[in-house]
């Protein structure tokens, strides 16, 4: 029998976008980019992701080039991956601000392994994307700012997430991490395929980080008191 683990390792082994993006927008797969990635994600998932238990999910927008578009794992950037979960990504060092909430947020519940076996972070689109910035270096790019994106990669968010369904996520209760955009679109499409019998949103950690530092501390309250249902 497959655990957590293998269906994780399994899907993210075989996942690819073969549709054509808008003009501009480059893809990020770092599971293809980068063969030490699959090992690393293979380690991570197999710690903490071993057995069979079922879990929420925590459902994030896009894997940005500092976390998940590097290490492939949502939210955990190369510094986090060593100093919290004892792996590590050799020849590379990220730093992500969204990835420093979110392990301050799992030291108060309870540290990575009791975090983990109840919780499994994704994305509404699994793979990243980049575009040119003002300046001609490429910058994240959310599968919201641009209809053309979303559209062109909306069967893939689909069938994604219909795919992790099948890992072992309970149904009741979906986290969304952003109460606006991200929310309105995870809304939209629960009421339109019935994922969930509920969606909560959660402020992002990038928002909290950015424009919010000075109550981090009461955001992290917050995460926890949600996260941990009764």
């Amino acid at each position: 029998m497959m655990t957590f683990a293998d269906k994780i390792i399994t899907f993210y082994s075989d996942i690819t976008f073969e549709g054509k993006l808008p003009d501009g927008i480059s893809l990020m797969n770092p599971f293809r980019d980068n063969l030490l990635v699959m090992k690393t994600i293979s380690l991570f998932y197999r710690k903490y992701y071993n057995d069979n238990r079922e879990r929420h999910l925590i459902m994030g927008i896009n894997p940005g080039r500092f976390g998940a578009g590097t290490t492939g794992i949502p939210f955990t950037d190369t510094v986090r991956l060593e100093n919290k979960c004892g792996l590590s990504l050799p020849g590379i060092r990220t730093h992500e601000t969204s990835s420093v909430f979110i392990y301050d947020m799992i030291d108060r519940y309870g540290g990575p392994e009791e975090f983990y076996g109840d919780h499994y972070i994704s994305s509404v689109s699994p793979l990243g994307f980049t575009a040119a910035g003002n300046k001609g270096s490429e910058v994240n790019y959310n599968y919201y700012d641009s209809r053309e994106l979303t559209s062109a990669i909306m069967d893939f968010i689909i069938e994604s997430i219909k795919k992790q369904l099948d890992f072992g996520i309970l149904r009741d209760t979906c986290f969304c991490l952003g109460t606006g955009k991200n929310f309105k679109f995870i809304s939209e499409l629960n009421r339109e395929h019935h994922f969930f019998e509920r969606i909560i949103p959660l402020e992002h950690p990038r928002f909290i980080m950015q424009y919010r530092l000075k109550k981090k501390d009461l955001y992290i309250n917050n995460y926890v008191t949600r996260l941990k249902l009764p």
